[in-house]
């Protein structure tokens, strides 16, 4: 860690011991502060592809303290985010079906509130992945050399007017777009003094909300679709269905705006990936 950044820290917590890199990935990186009573804190520094996550970390918490991780400080400018430990990582104890149905609904009213703050989120930074962008989006994707068979790029390219009538036909004031998570997965849901925690908002979008659950595709069973789904009320299983068809896609927008940040030591590490999420996309479109 930087002097300059030690001192940050230091200025804001004491530390009880040495202060150990945890996580080291292209766009950012986690160090763990060891505080007395076997607590801790987190420091992370964001890259610039995602230098937004202190700010919107910060005002999440401060509206939906009871699901956010606390944060202690954080500076924009240098996107710098300094987090209380969050607890126990639910996916300790496996893929806690129990643990997502009360994490689930806590989550969509969170982003129920969040609508009438997507402008200042945008104006923060947030990654703009609203509806009325997607085909635009959809068409660099396809002037890219992808990693897939002549026979799925032109899937691909056939699909593009459906893709933007899919898009059309999500729009509506049902379900408004607001703040998605994009990374909504095991490890980052945490439990804490009877509080589930959502962590990690690196990935985060202004979009559909839906597009949320695109990360886990079918595999989400109806019990936890419906969990989710309580917040917004009912008759939107239909519209579930369609967002995680488009949606599909925009995981992939939101990896290949990753990748365009990604030196080619980092690229080589994360190959496979972009294919996988093609070939997903690809089944949907097909």
């Amino acid at each position: 860690m930087q002097e300059e950044a030690l001192r940050w820290v230091e200025a804001r917590v004491t530390p009880a011991g040495p202060i150990e890199l945890a996580h080291d990935k292209p766009w950012s990186r986690v160090w763990k502060v060891p505080l007395a009573d076997d607590d801790a804190a987190w420091f992370k520094v964001c890259a610039p592809v995602q230098a937004f996550e202190p700010r919107l970390t910060a005002a999440l918490h401060g509206r939906w303290p009871d699901r956010i991780v606390d944060v202690i400080a954080h500076d924009e400018e240098r996107a710098w985010l300094l987090l209380a430990d969050g607890g126990t990582p639910v996916g300790a104890y496996g893929n806690a079906p129990d643990a997502w149905a009360a994490a689930l609904p806590l989550y969509a009213e969170l982003q129920r509130g969040e609508v009438e703050h997507v402008g200042a989120h945008l104006d923060g930074g947030v990654t703009d992945r609203r509806l009325e962008r997607l085909p635009a989006l959809y068409e660099d994707m396809l002037r890219r050399e992808l990693p897939l068979e002549p026979e799925e790029c032109e899937v691909l390219r056939r699909f593009a007017r459906v893709f933007a009538e899919l898009c059309r036909e999500l729009e509506g004031p049902a379900v408004p777009e607001t703040v998605q998570h994009d990374d909504l997965h095991i490890g980052n849901v945490y439990a804490k003094d009877e509080r589930m925690l959502i962590l990690d908002w690196g990935d985060a979008s202004m979009a559909h909300p839906f597009f949320s659950l695109a990360r886990g595709g079918d595999e989400w069973p109806a019990r936890l679709r419906r969990a989710y789904l309580e917040p917004w009320g009912p008759g939107l299983d239909e519209t579930l269905e369609l967002a995680l068809r488009v949606g599909s896609f925009a995981y992939v927008f939101g990896f290949l705006r990753l990748w365009d940040h990604l030196d080619e030591t980092a690229r080589e590490h994360y190959r496979a990936a972009l294919p996988r999420m093609l070939r997903r996309a690809v089944a949907s479109a097909a």
